[in-house]
């Protein structure tokens, strides 16, 4: 008698993203940052205070935030009003302000023992580790986001990366001056991360 090779039968997983909120992560409104720097004042977390201000200072990726060395930010026992930053992804330099505010809590981030001979701006709590890595960053964005009762799975570490350039967009409609900011190479890439559309005139 002949045997049929049926398919296996396997039972059904569920799905991977069912009950979370997929997509672009959205930027925090100002009221939302002010939230969370006030939380962090309050709580005298100067690691934190400082990592969130730097992150939505330097709009740069949760990888390249994560390797940030002091001298980065620092020269000559003070921090820097500009500084640049190699991307990982890219291979290019880009350039961004500290803000006062950030330079003050950074500064406050420098006294604290665990920065003493240390090349990383986040040194890692192990030391095995050299800085915090990026799925930790995933979890201390959530944490913030979390204590202001935001969603934690439509804000993430890509919220922190957003937030100012979102700000500046809305402030001057400028493209190139975001595409910049971001660091990226296609002002399409711009565009799609703003969720922006463009409207093109028919004249030639």
């Amino acid at each position: 008698m002949e045997t049929l090779n049926l398919p296996a039968i396997r039972a059904l997983r569920p799905a991977w993203n069912k009950g979370r909120i997929v997509g672009q992560k959205r930027p925090l409104k100002p009221k939302h940052v002010w939230a969370i720097r006030a939380r962090l004042e309050l709580a005298e977390n100067h690691r934190d205070l400082a990592l969130f201000n730097m992150a939505i200072d330097s709009k740069l990726r949760g990888c390249d935030l994560c390797r940030m060395q002091v001298v980065d930010v620092m020269a000559s026992g003070q921090i820097k009003e500009r500084a640049s930053v190699l991307q990982g992804k890219t291979q290019k330099p880009v350039r961004f302000e500290i803000s006062e505010g950030t330079r003050a809590s950074v500064a406050k981030w420098m006294e604290d023992p665990l920065m003493v001979g240390s090349e990383f701006l986040w040194p890692g709590r192990f030391h095995e580790r050299l800085h915090i890595l990026t799925r930790q960053y995933a979890r201390i964005v959530r944490d913030w986001v979390g204590s202001i009762g935001l969603e934690v799975t439509a804000d993430g570490k890509h919220s922190m990366r957003r937030t100012k350039v979102t700000q500046i967009y809305k402030k001057t409609g400028n493209l190139r001056t975001v595409q910049l900011l971001l660091g990226h190479t296609k002002l399409g890439s711009t565009v799609r991360y703003l969720g922006v559309k463009l409207v093109l005139s028919d004249k030639a």
